[in-house]
Order: structure tokens, then C-alpha cells, then sequence
């Protein structure tokens, strides 16, 4: 018999028992166009990507241009990924309460104002500036295409769209890095921003014309700041769904780690060309893409997501473990080939990890979607954010930092995984009533 989790037996999304009720029929009604709005949320949740992947190649010709030091031009990756985790703790309850398509309406008009404003700047200061609104606007897509997912689906079968999003918006990293070398071909790295505000007009004009409201009027929240706060206090105090949280935000550190150092290493310290690097990047998240399919094709309904997600991340422990072994010299020099294959394993891993971390946390709070994608999404970009500096630390002589990060991300989202998760015991856990909905639950405790 197939090994089932207690929670992976959760069923489709609950439109049984309210078939009559008007949510459940605009659901249903989403629904029924389910390979659009896969489309949709697809290339909301590739913007992330497709802001940072585009420019990474751009990154030594920023330094040269803006005539500022490597480390400071790194910030630019910063601030965008801080952004994107502050703004999701704004966007994520908003859309709690007024629904999913305005807030991301709006926040889709802003990040292509900032962008544009980016292929300008004339010096790094306004441009980190730029970069840092453009991930706050940006922050609506992420959190929103995660809480239209939990509106729509539930149990495995979210597992498993989960794991057809990532196949869409794995496509993202695999293309960005060769939009963006071949960019550079033809203009500078202004030119990869003057792109990007054109895809972030296509997908605006996508979203208004497609993507229908998915949480009706009878399931928003009323309240505001102060209930949108004990909401998210409330499944800060579910140990469980803080694991999957954290577990999910040190492994997207250990993936920024990559995304951040690797530029450089690549290009500066194995001497390969900006198109030598976008192959790599796009033959790593190919990686990432096909495990990811994997997990939701062949694994989901046959494998508890608990042992796939421990398994992801003990080969990302170990894949950084090499890395760290190889980039230090204990094997002695060593070319790019095993660098780019210690990387490869390590970013594969990454598709049993990303979605079903995200899949059993959201399962945890069938009425707080917004709060608890907003949470998900900032754990992620904020670790993130702060892995980008520290793999810089030691100049761009060596590519120690970015392994030593790595390994201390996936050793942290382990033991994390392992001491607040602890699998083994829920196996038919029912959830708290804080998990199921935080919000509610603190106005009967009053």
C-alpha cells in the first residue's frame, strides 16, 4: 500500500460540505479553468526569479559601470529580497481582508514603475533604492499565487500543484541567465531592466484579464493590523508550521547562497564567460525543475511528503558538505567541473524541498492563507537577504563563504525539520486550533 502522512490524507479542498455556499461556487468556478490560472500563477510566482536571474550575469558590468566595489553592488540583491520579505507581511494579510486580485493589481503597477526607474539610475545608491521598492511591489505576486493555491486546493493535490507551479516557474531561472547574456550582447545591463518592465506589463495586463478573485466575501477577514498581527502570532506559536517555515527559509539561504556567490566564483575565479555561466545556471535549475516533478508526478501519494522533504534535505547537506570540502582545497585544486556538479545536486535537491515545505505548512491554516504565505514567503527572503553579504565576506578571491553558508543553512533547516516538525510523531495529528485559524481561535480564548 502506498505510505500515506497523516496529513497527506487531508482531502481536496472542502467544497463538499459547502457546495451551496457562494465561496465554494466561485471556487468552483476558478477551478474549471484550472490550466489558466496554472499559467498565471506560474508567471507571478517566475517574476522573483526572472528580477534576480536576469541580472546576474549583468552583475561585474554593474561593478564596472557604477564604479563601485563588488560587495556593494551585491546589495542590489539585498535590498530586492528584502523587499520582497517586508512586503509580503503587508500584501499577505491585505489580501486576507480585501481579497486576492487588488492588492496584487496594485503591487503589479508598482514593481514595473521601480523597475523602469532601475534601467536609469545613474549611481548604486539609487539603485539599490529602486531595487528594494521593486521587491516590495514584487512581494504581492509571490504571496498572493501562494494563497490562491491554498484557496483552491488542499492535502496532496496542493502538494502536487505546488510541484506543477515549480515547472513553470522553474522555467524562469532556466531562461533568465540566457535572456540576460544575450542582453548584454546587444546593450548593457540597463537593457536587462528595460526588459524586465516589459514583462512586468504583460503579466499586469495577464493578471487584470485572467486571473479572477479567488477568496469570496464570506471567507475574508474583517478585522485589521491588531488581528492581522494575532493571526500571524498565532501560527508562530504552531510549532509545527514554524518548522516547516524555518526548515523552508535556511534551505531558500543555502539556494541564495548560490544565486548571490555564484557570478563571481564562476566567472571571476574559474574564468568562465557570462554565457559559459547562464548554461550552468539554466542546466541547475533544470535540475531543480525535473526533481520537482518528480516529487509531485511520481513521489506525492506514494511517499509521506515528510520523508521526501528529510530526504531533499540531507542530500543538500551533504551536497554542500562536498563543496565546501572541494572549494577549501582538501582535495587539492580543482576545476569547475566538480564545483558545477556539487552545485547541480545541491540545487536539485531543492524540488523536494521548496514545495513540500511549502505544501504542509500551508496545510496547517486552512483560513489564514494570506497570513501564512506572507509569513512563509519572509522567512525565506529575509534569511536570504542576509546570506547574500556573508558569502561576499572574504572577497572575491574564493568561494569558501558561499559553502561554508550553504552548509550551515542546511544543517540549521535539518535540525529544524527534525526538533520542531518531528514527523514521527504526527502521523494522524489533528491540527490545533490556533493552526486552524489563528484569528478566531484568540477571540474565543478572550
Amino acid at each position: 500500500m502506498p505510505e500515506r502522512g497523516g496529513q497527506d490524507t487531508q482531502s481536496h479542498i472542502s467544497t463538499t460540505a459547502d457546495a451551496k455556499t457562494p465561496g465554494a461556487v466561485a471556487i468552483a468556478a476558478v477551478r474549471r479553468t484550472s490550466l489558466l490560472v496554472t499559467l498565471v500563477l506560474g508567471g507571478l510566482t517566475a517574476l522573483p526569479p526572472l528580477s534576480m536571474d536576469m541580472y546576474l550575469p549583468a552583475l561585474p558590468e554593474v561593478t564596472d559601470a557604477l564604479r563601485s566595489p563588488a560587495a556593494t553592488v551585491q546589495l542590489t540583491l539585498t535590498a530586492c529580497l528584502a523587499g520582497m520579505a517586508l512586503g509580503q507581511l503587508v500584501v499577505g494579510p491585505m489580501s486576507d481582508k480585501w481579497g486576492r486580485r487588488r492588492p496584487l493589481l496594485i503591487g503589479m503597477v508598482v514593481y514595473v514603475l521601480a523597475t523602469a526607474v532601475c534601467a536609469f539610475a545613474p549611481n548604486v545608491e539609487l539603485l539599490i533604492t529602486f531595487r528594494l521598492l521593486q521587491g516590495l511591489a514584487g512581494a504581492a505576486g509571490i504571496v498572493i499565487a501562494r494563497a490562491v493555491v491554498r484557496d483552491l486546493y488542499d492535502g496532496v493535490e496542493m502538494a502536487r500543484f505546488f510541484s506543477t507551479l515549480m515547472l513553470i516557474s522553474g522555467v524562469a531561472p532556466v531562461v533568465a541567465p540566457l535572456i540576460g547574456g544575450q542582453v548584454l550582447r546587444l546593450t548593457d545591463w540597463r537593457g536587462v531592466f528595460a526588459v524586465l518592465t516589459v514583462i512586468g506589463v504583460l503579466l499586469t495586463a495577464v493578471v487584470w484579464k485572467w486571473l479572477h478573485e479567488t477568496l469570496p466575501a464570506d471567507r475574508r477577514h474583517s478585522g485589521g493590523v491588531g488581528q492581522a498581527l494575532r493571526t500571524m502570532g498565532g501560527l508562530l506559536r504552531d510549532r509545527v508550521f514554524t518548522g516547516y517555515m524555518l526548515a523552508g527559509g535556511l534551505a531558500f539561504a543555502a539556494l541564495f547562497a548560490y544565486i548571490s556567490a555564484s557570478p563571481f566564483v564562476v566567472q571571476e575565479i574559474y574564468g568562465a564567460s557570462p554565457q559559459t555561466f547562464s548554461l550552468l545556471f539554466g542546466l541547475n535549475s533544470v535540475g531543480l525543475v525535473v526533481v520537482g516533478q518528480i516529487n509531485g508526478k511520481l513521489l506525492i501519494g506514494r511517499v509521506s511528503l515528510d520523508k521526501a522533504l528529510g530526504f531533499g534535505l540531507v542530500v543538500i547537506t551533504l551536497a554542500a558538505t562536498a563543496l565546501l570540502l572541494m572549494t577549501s582545497g582538501v582535495f587539492g585544486e580543482v576545476g569547475l567541473a566538480p564545483i558545477a556538479a556539487g552545485l547541480f545536486v545541491l540545487m536539485s535537491a531543492m524540488g523536494l524541498a521548496m514545495p513540500n515545505t511549502n505544501a504542509q505548512a500551508l496545510m496547517r491554516t486552512p483560513n489564514a492563507a494570506g497570513s501564512a504565505s506572507a509569513l512563509l514567503g519572509t522567512s525565506s527572503f529575509l534569511v536570504g537577504a542576509v546570506a547574500s553579504p556573508l558569502v561576499g565576506i572574504a572577497g572575491e578571491a574564493t568561494a569558501v563563504p558561499m559553502a561554508v553558508v550553504q552548509l550551515a543553512s542546511a544543517v540549521a533547516a535539518l535540525l529544524c525539520f527534525l526538533l520542531l516538525c518531528r514527523p514521527w510523531q504526527r502521523r494522524n495529528e489533528p491540527l490545533t486550533a490556533a493552526a486552524e485559524d489563528p484569528a478566531r481561535h484568540h477571540a474565543r480564548q478572550k
